[in-house]
């Protein structure tokens, strides 16, 4: 459904304007401190670099279900060394870089980079963030990362190969010659300046939104796409610091031989012995406290986003905002002590052990917490069945999947015969592409129309998301089976053990389901990039939904509003007896005789 569309001044301007001068353009649309081209920047990117992880987990797949048949298209397409063949050093890149490029090149900065620059402002009433300038240097620091990056399939040796957690003294002391560790000393350097670029952001999310909200706009107004974003920024600023006085310490240990990861004894590309004394160890203490929580970062804005979606689509209240909001607080605050669940394997004291399991058990509750109001918010809802809800609904759905796998993993006994079986990746790819990457698709085809003031095809969507459905489970549910059987990851030829032999077939039918997940993003890139040029005009609200965002012209211009906007309700008024429509807008004042305080309080705040 869709509102008329309201006239604002924004307009037909850019019809009636003169042709722009390159420095203006450079300015407007490039070198932007507008937040919103920001995030359109961010948006573009990662979804660009979401084209290569994707590619290079189609190598992956297709090692594992055709061994050493060589890859026709796709090993060309990445560099490998002996043409159509890889190596097993080659296939070791391609895992290591499918997870790096997927982690901190798509997921973190599509959700805080793309939707967090985007929505907040919008969502919480201010004109632009808090400090544009510094806006627009997080969204360019992310360029040396995307160089340094690309430039490492090329130089002499390939790629990191080590990993995509880096682990030493593997990521240390990696290959023969010295020109061999140039792969991995970029991807040090490319994470650095991710990380660099993540910190400013985080300054900026908190900043504006403790201080930029509207008028009427308390913190128990504010959506959840915003509470996400706010505990994903304070996530970012405690935990990356961290990590990257790690990688720095890293790019020593790899450049003037420290040691700080280095044991003593290593032997370093045949050169001889390093002065060593370091603990190995020592980097995964460091890498999982931000990693951990960096799983959060991954998934927290989606809860949030998907939270809206479906009380939107349900046409009901949120059930149980404030506990939503404790929840979303509790998986954060849970999520910087449980890091050493990812080191059981590492001998680590039973007694240490076990408070990591029982910290780990505890964030099913919040998570529980979360899932149960989706479910009782859409329990007796008007349910419309979109696009973006039927993502928002599966989003609960995979989660639900990947988080009660995750609890096995929890405890030690279990970890320690499956933390090196295709159970893992199975977990974390329902948590991370079931979910965030299905609460992403549900974010992009539900705030399309704000962004670019046009709708997307409702049609080759659902498309789009049955299609996506299917081979998505059919690809990553199948992978619990195989780490059932103990089949193991990271192997670029697990057959030579006869153990594993009789599993090539349901390789084989995974890595099919695979090949057509990728191919249907196609329908999604085509749907994407008509619907900006050719889509159908919609108004400032075409959903009817209740946030400020929708107050604004669609697309918004600069200033965002035309109107100074005042809050006097939360942001989940569906179906409210106090007005014969089943939507109360945040900004709509009450009828006349009726909220009179809330009124007067906006007001006065105003």
């Amino acid at each position: 459904m869709s509102s008329p569309a309201v006239p604002h001044t924004h307009a037909g301007a850019a019809a009636a304007a003169p042709a722009m001068p390159v420095a203006k353009f450079l300015a407007t649309y490039v070198f932007s401190r507008d937040h919103k081209v920001i995030g359109l920047q961010f948006l573009f990117s990662t979804l660009l670099w979401f084209i290569v992880g994707g590619l290079l987990a189609l190598a992956v797949r297709w090692q594992l279900a055709f061994p050493w048949q060589g890859m026709p298209i796709v090993g060309r397409l990445l560099f490998s060394a002996e043409g159509n063949q890889i190596s097993p050093e080659f296939y070791t890149m391609l895992f290591t870089m499918h997870a790096t490029v997927m982690i901190f090149f798509v997921i973190i900065p599509i959700l805080a980079g793309a939707f967090g620059n985007f929505l907040i402002p919008l969502m919480i009433g201010a004109d632009d963030m808090a400090f544009p300038t510094l806006n627009m240097l997080s969204y360019w620091v992310m360029w040396p990362a995307f160089v340094l990056m690309t430039i490492s399939f090329f130089v002499p040796g390939g790629a990191s190969a080590a990993g995509w957690t880096g682990y030493p003294p593997l990521s240390v002391a990696h290959g023969a010659a010295p020109a061999s560790q140039a792969g991995q000393t970029l991807w040090v350097l490319a994470l650095v300046f991710v990380g660099i670029s993540s910190m400013m952001g985080s300054v900026n999310y908190m900043t504006t939104i403790i201080q930029m909200r509207a008028p009427g706009m308390t913190m128990f107004r504010l959506p959840m796409t915003i509470w996400g974003m706010f505990i994903t920024a304070v996530l970012q600023a405690f935990a990356l610091p961290v990590l990257t006085a790690a990688l720095f310490m890293q790019l020593l240990d790899r450049t003037v031989r420290t040691g700080f990861f280095i044991p003593e004894g290593l032997v370093i590309n045949n050169e001889g012995v390093a002065a060593g004394g370091g603990q190995p160890l020592l980097w995964q203490h460091l890498f999982w406290f931000y990693s951990h929580p960096a799983v959060y970062i991954m998934i927290l804005p989606a809860m949030g986003m998907v939270s809206d979606i479906i009380s939107c689509f349900a046409r009901k209240p949120l059930f149980g905002y404030k506990p939503m909001v404790y929840s979303i607080c509790g998986i954060a605050g849970l999520g910087f002590i449980v890091w050493g669940h990812h080191m059981f394997m590492s001998g680590m004291n039973p007694a240490l052990g076990a408070m990591f399991m029982v910290s780990t058990i505890m964030i099913a509750l919040p998570s529980a917490v979360k899932t149960f109001n989706w479910l009782a918010t859409l329990w007796g809802g008007k349910i419309q069945f979109t696009t973006p809800m039927l993502f928002a609904m599966s989003f609960v759905s995979m989660f639900i999947i990947g988080g009660l796998s995750g609890i096995f993993m929890a405890a030690t006994p279990i970890d320690i015969f499956i933390h090196d079986t295709y159970f893992i990746v199975a977990h974390i790819h329902y948590v991370l592409f079931g979910g965030t990457a299905f609460g992403v698709f549900g974010g992009i085809y539900f705030w399309f129309p704000k962004m670019f003031g046009r709708m997307m095809n409702e049609f080759w969507g659902k498309v789009h998301f049955l299609l996506s459905f299917i081979f998505f489970n059919g690809t990553f549910f199948t992978m619990h089976l195989l780490g059932a059987g103990g089949f193991p990851r990271r192997l670029a030829d697990p057959y030579h053990y006869a153990t594993f032999r009789h599993l090539l077939g349901m390789n084989q039918f995974i890595t099919y389901c695979a090949l057509g997940m990728g191919a249907v993003q196609i329908i999604f890139a085509i749907n994407l990039f008509y619907s900006i040029f050719r889509g159908p005009r919609c108004g400032r609200n075409p959903w009817h939904a209740n946030s400020l965002e929708w107050l604004a012209p669609s697309p918004p211009g600069h200033g965002n509003f035309d109107v100074q906007p005042v809050v006097y309700r939360g942001p989940y008024e569906y179906s409210s007896p106090e007005t014969t429509e089943d939507y109360y807008p945040q900004w709509q004042p009450p009828p006349a005789g009726q909220g009179e305080a809330s009124h007067a309080q906006a007001q006065q705040h105003a």
